[in-house]
């Protein structure tokens, strides 16, 4: 095959990529993520533009175009990747950058904040005395520390970012 020069930039051969491709998914996969939205997720990552159409994902990833239009989905409900679409153009462009991963963390810190919640309650009624009410009350206060954490730790990530521009 020829360099996948128009995917990620470089002289990287196809199959060194999807090697690459495949290896980092695999590790998605372990930590919870299902498979082809992993797939598709490294693939946006490595690609040269950081967007692809789904013609592009489905050629790179060697699927079906419906397999792509499920991943999509996943990481757009997820909000992990973006579709978007130029003025005048008939395709769809989705996308995955730094930024988005932000936005990933606030939200998963909104969930963390609804399990607290319950948490509390559930500490509550069991009682913090008994083993049930001791290990909700463990986890509700993980919960709480990362919930205070996460600012101070976006706000640094930002400084962190700006030394670099």
């Amino acid at each position: 095959m020829t360099p996948a020069t128009t995917h990620n930039g470089s002289d990287v051969p196809d199959e060194e990529l999807a090697r690459f491709i495949e290896r980092s998914a695999a590790g998605l996969s372990d930590a919870g993520w299902p498979r082809m939205p992993a797939r598709v997720f490294i693939a946006l990552l490595a690609s040269d533009t950081g967007r692809l159409t789904a013609a592009e994902l489905a050629e790179m990833l060697r699927v079906s175009p419906a397999a792509i239009s499920g991943a999509v989905r996943y990481l757009s409900d997820a909000q992990i990747a973006v579709r978007d679409r130029e003025p005048g153009a008939r395709r769809d462009h989705y996308r995955a950058d730094g930024t988005l991963w932000q936005q990933t963390v606030l939200s998963r810190n909104r969930m963390m904040r609804r399990w607290a919640d319950s948490l509390a309650e559930g500490v509550e009624v069991v009682g913090e005395d008994t083993p049930g009410g001791a290990r909700m009350a463990e986890t509700l206060a993980f919960f709480r520390f990362l919930e205070a954490e996460l600012p101070g730790l976006l706000e640094k990530w930002r400084e962190h970012q700006s030394e670099k521009e």
